[in-house]
């Protein structure tokens, strides 16, 4: 009997002592991941404090780029070299190439649809150019320019729109 009352008291005492460890265990464990968790909400904070201002002038870059492709600014500010349409087509196509590739490493810091209907613009304002340079009417630079002008009275340029979506994604940021 000696024995068994031994053996029951080392149960009675190793059992408060299994359930406190587990208790500790347990308690430390979700310590540890609130703790991680709150040092990921911490970082990411951080993150998103600092990469606001790039992410603004991304869509600012972005809005001037498609200000500057709009068709009848891109008309005034591009001037034919010579009374050719095809040299002068080409200047304009060249010269919206060069501000979207320009502003190429903006992408990273806009969402992927923005950066869609961004490009969709940009192609959309190279299909009108050259649209125009295929009428019956177009035979030099500056009927280009007429005909395209024209064009853009009758609709909104292809920028608006992506304008439009960039104005929207980055009210969402508030």
């Amino acid at each position: 009997m000696d024995l068994e009352t031994k053996l029951i008291d080392a149960l009675l005492y190793a059992i408060p002592a299994v359930i406190t460890g587990l208790v500790a265990y347990y308690f430390f464990k979700e310590h540890t991941k609130n703790e991680d968790g709150r040092r990921r909400f911490l970082l990411q904070k951080d993150m998103q404090v600092n990469s606001m201002p790039l992410r603004l002038q991304a869509y600012e870059r972005m809005a001037i780029f498609l200000e500057r492709i709009t068709p009848s600014k891109l008309i005034v500010r591009v001037s034919p070299t010579s009374s050719n349409k095809d040299n002068y087509e080409s200047l304009l196509i060249a010269n919206i190439e060069q501000e979207f590739e320009h502003n190429l490493s903006q992408q990273i810091y806009i969402s992927d649809e923005c950066w869609s209907i961004i490009t969709a613009a940009k192609n959309a304002t190279i299909q009108l150019i050259r649209k125009s340079s295929l009428s019956e009417k177009t035979d030099t630079a500056d009927k280009l320019r007429e005909v395209v002008l024209n064009e853009m009275m009758d609709k909104r340029a292809p920028s608006d729109a992506a304008l439009s979506y960039i104005k929207q994604e980055v009210s969402k940021m508030w």
